[in-house]
């Protein structure tokens, strides 16, 4: 029996659901116009303490095609994503196309993986590819188009990888020290060779402890970092608790400006997009730590200083 004509066609655009502000820009921009998008998680939320609540799972469940992190960092949605697999959708962790070999096991992260891979944006381009490979499988109609905006997002992905090496490269030696609120940067440390030291772990879950606050100041005043940073998403408390014990042992460290960790800008601005995002913390960190980056990063976007 023939297919009939309505059921030949293709019924709308696939309805996407992204954990994250991260991982929603990269399926906004190979999905386009061909895809409904919806981000769980906006600005300023911290993903490790998320939990999804009633509607969120009913959200879920009304997607064609779910992607989320994965490697724990939405660790309290784990029941969420179980039952919406079991449902018979899609669910797809966009750091599974990685091999081992290019995941970071931190020492003292009792055998789990660092989740924050969108750090190192040539690892993040790898994650483009699984999102392409699963939208071309939901829609193959759009095939084409979906390639061509990955392929297209992959290059500007390169040139923001070029940028952000060259800015890290610039800060002198000494001072390669880049002290945040958490451990987000393991990856960026990795791509572009500065030392990360974060207050508390992986997950924002952790405790900082009196003896790990003393061991970074020790830090900031023998080596003379002259910034550190707070996060968008972290509290800042423990990052000022440093600024405050430097300054009691002669150091002047000052906060050297907001970074972007487990959570973008504001949506409709240049830092709400995945390479903003990646733009405004390396310029951030290269100025502030004694580099050179033009004040409106390397596409000339970013908000004034």
């Amino acid at each position: 029996m023939a297919t009939p004509p309505a059921q030949a066609q293709r019924r709308g655009p696939p309805a996407v659901l992204a954990t994250t502000g991260m991982i929603g820009d990269l399926v906004r921009e190979i999905g386009g116009d061909r895809i409904q998008l919806e981000v769980l998680m906006g600005p300023g939320v911290d993903p490790h303490l998320y939990k999804a609540t009633r509607e969120d799972v009913a959200r879920l469940l009304r997607a064609d095609l779910v992607f989320y992190n994965g490697l724990l960092l939405e660790g309290k949605m784990a029941d969420a994503f179980v039952r919406v697999a079991r449902s018979g959708k899609p669910v797809h962790a966009v750091t599974e196309l990685l091999p081992e070999d290019q995941l970071i096991e931190p020492a003292g992260a009792d055998g789990h993986y660092d989740p924050h891979v969108w750090m190192d944006p040539r690892r993040w381009s790898r994650a483009a590819e699984l999102i392409a490979e699963k939208l071309i499988a939901q829609d193959t109609a759009g095939a084409t188009t979906y390639r061509r905006n990955l392929a297209a997002l992959q290059e500007r992905i390169r040139r923001l990888d070029a940028y952000a090496e060259q800015a890290i490269a610039s800060i002198p030696e000494r001072q390669r020290v880049l002290v945040t609120a958490h451990d987000a940067f393991n990856y960026f440390a990795a791509r572009y060779g500065i030392e990360v030291l974060g207050i508390q772990g992986l997950s924002t879950e952790s405790e900082a402890g009196l003896r790990r606050i003393q061991e970074l100041v020790e830090v900031l005043v023998v080596r003379r970092v002259p910034a550190v940073f707070v996060e968008t998403s972290v509290s800042d408390r423990n990052v000022l608790a440093l600024v405050e014990g430097a300054a009691a042992r002669g150091h002047r460290a000052v906060v050297g400006g907001a970074l972007f960790s487990d959570a973008m800008g504001s949506p409709g601005t240049y830092e709400g997009t995945y390479i903003g995002m990646i733009d405004h913390n390396v310029t951030t960190i290269a100025r502030a730590l004694g580099g050179e980056a033009p004040a409106r990063g390397f596409q000339g976007r970013l908000a004034a200083p």
